[in-house]
């Protein structure tokens, strides 16, 4: 089996069709059919078989599927860690949720990266649902963000850091202060950051709550500069309680009211269940545990307005 046979049979089963795949991998039909014959003659198995719903897998072609992504995640990583240890380097790819990215990340980041003068660390934003999904295809060592439920056995999720996400407005706004009602949040203009796209996590959960019409919803680059609209009072926002904690008590922001308006969540780190030597992952994953990196989630420098950029999805720290 050669890495382009098996690329060409992960795209079929990723997409579906041998067109679809040909397209995406821009060689022709006839080509991606060439290596998928060359797979089924070496390995004595059909793979899959057309039919008018669409491909049907055979038991060891759905298992070559995933032992194919598996093995050609293995050769990217692979190519990536020789590069870097050639130059006496080690790489550590974390994959964040918006809201742990953009608050808690940045000096947790700084201070872990810090102990080790040969380590780089590549910080990704993505949608925790997919979590699972990139640690499996090892486009990441390890994943944090909002604790989620039915994880399979191969996946190890420790809880480290309780948050809370309240919702502010600024000092002058009709509402501040007040335990305001759900029809009257309703009516506000909404400043959100990248968090509130995703379906799951505080910030939807909240939105859910008060059933926030997307017209009044307006979604930034960042939280912070979420935030900055707010201060001018104009409209109200969701934050985490302690990275406003300044602001709320200089009187810049004002806390609104409301059991709705609050949510207790749980940050945690998902990792592949280890085997073999310990990795830096599980280095990371020893760490948050500690004081000090507590401390600098806590206290850390955070992120301006116009320094966090979701939208690139790729934030470098080294």
């Amino acid at each position: 089996m050669t890495p382009t046979q098996l690329r060409a049979f992960a795209t079929v089963v990723r997409l579906g069709s041998v067109k679809l795949a040909a397209g995406e991998l821009e060689v022709s039909e006839a080509a991606v059919s060439l290596h998928i014959g060359q797979l089924r003659r070496e390995l004595g198995d059909q793979l899959f078989t057309r039919t008018a719903s669409g491909l049907a897998f055979t038991p060891g072609g759905l298992r070559l599927a995933s032992r194919a992504t598996e093995m050609l995640s293995l050769q990217e990583r692979t190519i990536v860690e020789v590069g870097q240890a050639a130059r006496g380097r080690r790489l550590l790819r974390v994959a964040a949720s918006s809201l742990f990215a953009e608050y808690a990340a940045p000096g947790l980041i700084e201070l872990f990266a810090g102990r080790a003068a040969d380590l780089d660390v590549e910080l990704s934003v993505h949608d925790p649902r997919k979590f699972g999904a990139l640690l499996h295809s090892r486009a990441v060592d390890v994943a944090i963000g909002p604790r989620t439920g039915n994880l399979d056995e191969s996946l190890a999720c420790r809880p480290f850091l309780n948050y809370q996400v309240i919702v502010v407005s600024g000092p002058d706004h009709p509402l501040a202060g007040l335990d305001a009602g759900a029809h009257q949040l309703r009516e506000e203009t909404w400043q959100l950051g990248p968090s509130a796209a995703a379906d799951i996590g505080a910030v939807p959960t909240i939105l859910r709550r008060v059933s926030v019409p997307e017209e009044h919803q307006r979604i930034f680059q960042s939280h912070a500069a979420a935030l900055e609209e707010v201060k001018r009072n104009h409209g109200v926002a969701p934050t985490v309680s302690f990275a406003v904690a300044r602001d709320l008590a200089t009187g810049r922001l004002v806390h609104i009211a409301g059991r709705a308006l609050r949510y207790d969540g749980v940050w945690a780190t998902l990792t592949l269940v280890e085997r073999g030597a310990p990795s830096v992952a599980a280095e990371l994953v020893r760490f948050v545990t500690t004081p000090r990196a507590t401390q600098a989630m806590l206290r850390g420098p955070g992120v301006s307005p116009g320094r966090f950029r979701p939208s690139i999805h790729v934030t470098l720290w080294s």
